[in-house]
């Protein structure tokens, strides 16, 4: 490998870096340094680049330790046969440029992965001694994401959820036989069996922390995983279906999903064409489905088509609205919340607004616009004090009344 310089490595391992989605840090426990004590914040602002769920706004040195790797997966741009510029940072350059970075107020925190290099330990012992550094040595107080690799020593793993806010370890794809044939040096059973394991060990955590104030805080913003769209097969059902599962089984706080993205010299297994980003949208309003507003994931399922994709031109609430009209229409001024939350158009911040007004009066068409963007889009579905919307239900071209109007582009913008 060249010798690089560090402008050189971070422009290549930022870059390879790129391809990651889950790097939100909201979640974990409050730290910061205004008592003199220590360095850096999980509060505050930086110059940033990404928002939490939570709304906040934050900035993550997001970068590779290094993109060399010993694995082929077919859609890594960082595979072993991939022709691309290698470079690799030591654990403490990794920890120097966190720290340079902060204290230039540029960042808040570090998200790390790294390409397979040598073994699974011997990575992972680097990634744990950057977050150990940071931590022991500088006390750095930032926030810390942490990309485990899901065949290493579940006692190095341990002490990645020592050091850092968040693991993440990767499913990859959302299929077994989409594993086996795109990544077939990784397991589908070893990346659950990790995942397991996490999810046991931040219970074991809280555990202590209810008894012993001097327990550490173990992974306090939890495991969470990310799953590559549309380089196999595999469908929204499968999809929706899978990370019920995961959600289920080992207690994530997140699950992301990446459009695939066709990379350079990219194996011929592969689809040539990526997958539409609308597609990834979508499925991430199918999880807040799950998450916010109550739909079992058979439910989120059934809003797809026949092919299994749910449709790119109306968001899956308003899809399983269409298909299932006996649920509507609703009437606002007495529905309890769970059905407030199926009507399409209305989020949950409306709806708790709704039920908290309805107490002192009644609700009319004007005053449920007030709480939406689009009133044809809800009108449909619910009853007021003055509408009512006979048969409109009913109606075979019901789809194209509340579907977003499709606009032409301007062949001549600026």
């Amino acid at each position: 490998m060249a010798q690089l310089d560090t402008r050189e490595k971070l422009a290549i391992l930022a870059d390879a870096a790129k391809y990651d989605a889950s790097c939100a840090s909201s979640g974990t426990s409050k730290r910061d340094s205004r008592d003199g004590k220590g360095l850096g914040s999980t509060e505050g602002m930086g110059i940033c680049h990404a928002y939490a769920p939570d709304g906040r706004c934050i900035s993550l040195l997001k970068i590779l330790l290094t993109n060399s790797c010993i694995f082929d997966c077919h859609y890594c741009i960082n595979r072993k046969s991939s022709n691309v510029r290698r470079a690799r940072f030591t654990a403490q350059e990794v920890v120097q440029l966190t720290l340079a970075f902060y204290k230039r107020n540029y960042i808040e925190g570090l998200f790390l992965s790294s390409g397979i290099i040598k073994s699974s330990n011997y990575t992972m012992e680097q990634l744990v001694e950057v977050a150990r550094s940071l931590r022991e040595d500088h006390d750095f107080r930032g926030y810390i994401h942490l990309k485990t690799i899901p065949d290493a020593d579940p006692e190095l793993v341990r002490l990645a959820g020592l050091h850092a806010d968040r693991i993440s370890i990767n499913v990859e794809l959302p299929t077994v036989s989409g594993l086996e044939k795109l990544a077939p040096e990784k397991s589908a059973p070893q990346i659950e069996s990790a995942m397991l394991g996490m999810k046991g060990a931040i219970e074991d955590g809280k555990d202590a922390r209810k008894k012993y104030k001097s327990a550490p805080n173990f992974a306090p913003a939890g495991q969470s995983t990310q799953m590559i769209v549309g380089a196999d097969a595999a469908t929204d059902g499968d999809i929706v279906t899978k990370a019920s599962t995961l959600y289920d089984r080992f207690s994530l706080r997140r699950v992301y999903y990446s459009a695939f993205s066709p990379i350079p010299d990219a194996s011929a297994v592969l689809p040539l064409q990526r997958p539409p980003l609308m597609r990834e949208h979508r499925l991430y309003q199918s999880d807040w489905l799950m998450r916010f507003y109550g739909f079992r994931p058979a439910e989120v399922v059934q809003a797809a088509g026949d092919d299994g994709m749910l449709p790119l031109d109306i968001d899956p609430k308003l899809a399983w609205a269409l298909k299932f009209r006996e649920n509507f229409p609703v009437d606002v001024n007495r529905a309890p919340r769970e059905q407030l939350l199926r009507i399409p158009g209305l989020g949950t911040k409306a709806v708790d607004r709704l039920i908290r007004s309805r107490r002192f009066r009644r609700f009319t068409l004007d005053d449920v616009a007030r709480l939406t963007v689009s009133i044809a889009k809800i009108r449909p579905f619910i009853v007021t004090t003055d509408w009512s919307p006979t048969l409109l239900t009913d109606r075979a071209d019901l789809r194209s009344l509340v579907a977003p109007k499709v606009k032409q582009l301007e062949l001549f913008a600026a």
